[in-house]
């Protein structure tokens, strides 16, 4: 059992961890403060070739693995988080579904846009009545003269703002009354289809969560994104991806949380001494350092099995579970270490505090792990 990473990938954390120290954190706090996207720095990222990095090279991928993926997203996570899961939803949700289960046509038309950096990746799935209950879809794709024609919305979906096409989930029909879902790629600029992007947000205010509108969309059925009627499964497998880099964002933001409370410890004077002389104070990084420490190892042992072709549904329901709670105890530490001061923008730990939260909610709340869980497990 080896825990190194290979060269490539080991290479691929220098570079990103250089980009996000000099590039992506120091703006984070200005660009929360102002809800400012950042453009900029996924300009940067895709002359990088980050933007396709787990995807084949004949579509403009960097063909490299899920555990090179992990690796990036907890580096842009620990500098920004907003920055962090705009780059894990381009991948996961908004790359991952088109590489799998699209045509080499559909790839070549809307995988390597995505890979290049010209379209960010987003994927329509949530809906106002259909959040957990992701079967709960009342989207439809009625058919008409060859043509889907969608009517619908879709509620708190990253990236769509920035993005040029994106597959949405409908209900293409019933067998043996229960609903056809299928995904069904739609250009973002096709008539009828609307973005708003009006939310007022606790956290990741930098990146860009939207809502959309669809009437009377209508595209060809050659949009048809792998069978028909397998939209269902098709989002279950995508969000067992979307999960490791949920998992991938957890650690990263709780190891930006953990070192700036190490660093403030170590040098906050109290009673004549460093906060990190007290016993109090230093269990609680013990704590810290151990279960950031777990979870990361968690996430790329998920990410290891995606990457062997093997089964990890559960490993990524865990990854994401675990991560995502260590995060909100590591941050809720780092405020609680930092006292008053924690209290305040300007030293970053409230806004970790902010953005962890949603990682117990997002692509599966932490109570639908524990289904997933359950049921991988034989109960």
């Amino acid at each position: 059992m080896n825990f190194d990473l290979t060269a490539e990938q080991e290479m691929i954390r220098r570079t990103i961890k250089e980009f996000a120290d000099e590039e992506v954190a120091p703006g984070a706090l200005e660009r929360d403060l102002a809800k400012t996207f950042p453009v900029g720095i996924f300009k940067q990222l895709g002359k990088m070739g980050m933007m396709g990095l787990p995807f084949p090279e004949e579509y403009g991928g960097a063909g490299a693995d899920t555990v090179s993926f992990a690796i990036v997203t907890e580096e842009l996570s620990r500098a920004c988080a907003s920055t962090g899961i705009t780059y894990s939803a381009h991948i996961s949700l908004g790359g991952a579904p088109l590489n799998l289960f699209g045509t080499s046509k559909q790839k070549q038309e809307y995988l390597t846009p995505i890979c290049t950096g010209e379209s960010l990746g987003a994927f329509g799935l949530t809906e106002p009545d259909a959040g957990s209950d992701a079967g709960g879809t009342k989207t439809t794709a009625s058919e008409a003269d060859e043509e889907f024609v969608i009517n619908g919305s879709k509620c708190f979906i990253t990236n769509a703002s920035y993005a040029k096409h994106l597959a949405v989930t409908a209900i293409t029909g019933e067998k043996n009354e229960k609903k056809e879902i299928s995904a069904i790629i739609v250009p973002t600029d096709q008539k009828g289809f609307t973005v708003i992007d009006k939310y007022e947000k606790m956290g990741l205010n930098a990146s860009n969560t939207t809502e959309l509108v669809l009437e009377d969309v209508r595209v060809s059925k050659d949009h048809l994104l792998g069978k028909r009627g397998d939209g269902f499964k098709q989002f279950l497998i995508t969000l067992d991806g979307g999960r490791i880099g949920i998992g991938a964002m957890a650690v990263g933001i709780a190891q930006a949380a953990y070192e700036k409370a190490l660093q403030y410890a170590q040098g906050r004077k109290q009673f004549g001494q460093s906060l990190s002389k007290f016993q109090a104070i230093q269990f609680k990084l013990a704590d810290m350092a151990m279960e950031i420490e777990l979870a990361r190892t968690m996430v790329f042992k998920a990410a290891w099995l995606k990457d062997q072709g093997r089964v990890f549904t559960k490993e990524a329901s865990m990854c994401k579970l675990y991560a995502s709670e260590v995060c909100n105890r590591v941050t809720n530490q780092a405020v609680q270490i930092h006292g008053g001061y924690g209290y305040m923008k300007e030293f970053h730990v409230e806004r970790y505090m902010r953005d962890g939260k949603l990682l117990e909610i997002g692509e599966g709340t932490s109570e639908i792990q524990r289904m997933v869980i359950a049921r991988q497990i034989g109960c």
